[in-house]
C-alpha cells in the first residue's frame, strides 16, 4: 500500500509517460530494420486518407528534394511507359484463330490502338503523298476495321505491286497461317530491300529524304524480324538465330526494339546455353534496361548449374553451396524485378495469350515471358521446384515498405491500372503482393493508439479521468 501514489491522476500520468518511452524505443528498432518512421507510414498510408489527405503517390512528385532521388522518380515514371512485346503474335494466324475457337477477344481495344499508333510511326512519313501506293497504306494504318485496313493493302498493290507494307499489312491480318504469313513477308522483303537501297542513296539531299530513309529502314527491319519469327514457329529454328543475328549485326543501333529477347528465346530452344550467356553478358548490363527476359532467363542459367540435384532439406542441414547462393540470389533479382512470374512458371495461374503491348515489371509482361518460355524451365530438370522453394522468400529480404526495393529502383504503383487496360477482361491482373505485418507490430501500433488517446482524455476531462482512476485502483486492492 506504501508504493500507490496518494494522487490517482499522477498515476494515470505515469502511465502514458512509461508507454510513450516504450514507445520511442519501438521506432528506433523498426527505423533501424526497415529504414522508414512506423508512425509516419501510418500517418501518411492510413490516417491521412481517412482525413481527407492528399493521396501520396499522386503528390509523389512534390517529395524529391535530392538529384538522386529525382532520378529515381523519372526512372518509375519511365518504367510506366508501355512497350511493344518483342514476341506478339500474329493477328490473323494466332489471335483471329484463338477467338474463332473460344469466342473470346484476346486483344484489348487500348492494346490494338497502341499497335495503330505504332504502324503509323514505323511505317508512314510525310512524303508518302510522292508514293500512291504508300498515300493509300497511310489511310489504311488508321482505318479501324480489319475489313477495311485489308481492302485497302489490296488497293495499294493495284496501285504498286512492290509496296511493302501491303504485304505486311496482309501478312499480320489476313493469312491465317503462319506459312501463309511468311509467304507474304518474303514478298514484302524483295519490295522493301529495293525501296531501302533507293532512300540510303539519296537520304542526305533534304529533310524529306532523310524521313523517307528512315520509314523504309524501319519497314526493312521489321519484315526481317517477322521473317525470323516466322521461322522460329515452323522450327527453323538455326535459320530465325541466322537472320537474328545479322539483323542486330546489320543495325546495332536498333537494341531499343529488342530483337536480343527474341534471339534468348530461339537459343534457349536450341539449348545453346553457352550462346545465351553470351547474349546475356552484352545486355544484362547495368547501364540497359531490364526486361523479365533478361532477369529470370540469367536465373534459369545460374538454377541450371546446381537445380537437378538441389534439395531443400539437405539445403537447410547444411547450408547452401557457392553455386546454389548465386542461383538463388538471381531468383531473388528476377522476382523483385517482376514478382507476378512465379505463378505462371509454377501454373499456380492460368496462361492466356500475350497482349501486343507489356508494361516492364507489370502482370502484362509476365504473361508474355511465361507464354513463350514456361517450356523452357521445364526442360531444366528441377529449376522449377527451385524456384517453388525461394521465389517468397525475396519479400521477407526487402526493406519495408516493399515499394522502396533493394537491387531496383521503386516498383511502380501505375502498373495495376495500365495492366487492367492492357489484357483482357477475362483475366484476372496480378498485383504486387504487400507484406503482411507481424502480429508485434499490430499490437504495437494498438498500444500506441490507447495511448494516445488516455492521454488526450486525461487532458480533455482530467476530473472524470481522475475518477476513473480512483475506481482502477479500488479494485486493485
Amino acid at each position: 500500500m506504501k508504493n500507490v501514489p496518494r494522487n490517482p491522476e499522477s498515476c494515470l500520468v505515469n502511465v502514458p509517460r512509461g508507454v510513450g518511452s516504450l514507445t520511442l524505443i519501438f521506432e528506433w528498432c523498426y527505423f533501424r530494420k526497415y529504414g522508414t518512421s512506423f508512425i509516419e507510414q501510418v500517418s501518411v498510408n492510413h490516417l491521412r486518407p481517412l482525413m481527407g489527405g492528399i493521396d501520396p503517390e499522386a503528390s509523389a512528385e512534390g517529395f524529391f528534394p535530392s538529384s538522386g532521388e529525382n532520378e529515381t522518380s523519372r526512372q518509375t515514371l519511365s518504367e510506366c511507359k508501355v512497350w511493344r512485346n518483342p514476341l506478339n503474335l500474329f493477328r490473323g494466324a494466332e489471335y483471329n484463330r484463338y477467338t474463332w475457337v473460344t469466342g473470346k477477344e484476346p486483344l484489348t481495344y487500348y492494346d490494338m490502338n497502341l499497335s495503330a499508333q505504332d504502324h503509323q510511326t514505323f511505317f508512314t512519313c510525310d512524303t508518302d503523298s510522292l508514293r500512291p501506293s504508300d498515300a493509300v497504306m497511310q489511310k489504311a494504318w488508321r482505318e479501324r476495321s480489319p475489313q477495311s485496313r485489308v481492302k485497302a493493302a489490296y488497293q495499294a498493290l493495284e496501285v504498286s505491286n512492290d509496296c511493302a507494307t501491303a504485304y505486311i499489312l496482309l501478312a499480320e491480318e489476313e493469312a491465317t497461317t503462319i506459312s501463309d504469313a511468311e509467304k507474304l513477308f518474303q514478298q514484302a522483303l524483295k519490295a522493301s530491300e529495293t525501296a531501302y537501297k533507293k532512300s540510303q542513296q539519296t537520304q542526305h539531299m533534304s529533310s524529306q529524304h532523310e524521313a523517307q530513309y528512315k520509314r523504309d529502314m524501319n519497314v526493312l527491319v521489321y519484315t526481317k524480324r517477322r521473317l525470323a519469327m516466322c521461322a522460329r514457329k515452323l522450327g527453323r529454328i538455326r535459320e530465325a538465330v541466322k537472320i537474328m543475328r545479322d539483323l542486330m549485326k546489320e543495325f546495332p543501333l536498333l537494341s531499343m526494339v529488342n530483337i536480343h529477347e527474341n534471339l534468348l528465346e530461339a537459343l534457349l530452344e536450341l539449348q545453346a546455353y553457352a550462346d545465351v550467356q553470351a547474349v546475356l553478358a552484352k545486355y544484362d548490363d547495368i547501364s540497359l534496361p531490364k526486361s523479365a527476359t533478361i532477369c529470370y532467363t540469367a536465373a534459369l542459367l545460374k538454377a541450371r548449374a546446381v537445380s537437378d540435384r538441389f534439395s531443400p532439406e539437405t539445403a537447410s542441414r547444411r547450408g547452401l553451396s557457392t553455386a546454389e547462393m548465386n542461383a538463388v540470389e538471381a531468383i531473388h533479382r528476377a522476382v523483385e524485378f517482376n514478382p507476378h512470374v512465379p505463378k505462371y512458371l509454377l501454373e499456380m495461374k492460368s496462361l492466356i495469350m500475350p497482349p501486343e503491348h507489356i508494361l516492364k515489371r507489370g502482370d502484362s509482361e509476365a504473361v508474355a515471358y511465361a507464354f513463350f518460355h514456361l517450356q523452357h524451365w521445364k526442360r531444366v530438370e528441377g529449376a522449377l521446384n527451385l524456384l517453388h522453394c525461394t521465389w517468397e522468400g525475396t519479400f521477407r529480404i526487402l526493406p519495408y515498405p516493399l515499394e522502396k526495393g533493394h537491387l531496383f529502383y521503386p516498383y511502380p504503383g501505375c502498373t495495376e491500372n495500365a495492366d487492367r487496360e492492357l489484357l483482357p477482361a477475362f483475366h484476372e491482373v496480378s498485383v504486387y503482393p504487400k507484406k503482411e505485418l507481424p502480429f508485434f507490430i499490430h499490437f504495437t501500433a494498438g498500444l500506441c493508439s490507447f495511448t494516445a488517446m488516455l492521454a488526450l482524455l486525461t487532458h480533455q476531462f482530467p476530473e472524470l479521468m481522475g475518477v476513473f482512476a480512483k475506481a482502477i485502483i479500488q479494485i486493485q486492492r
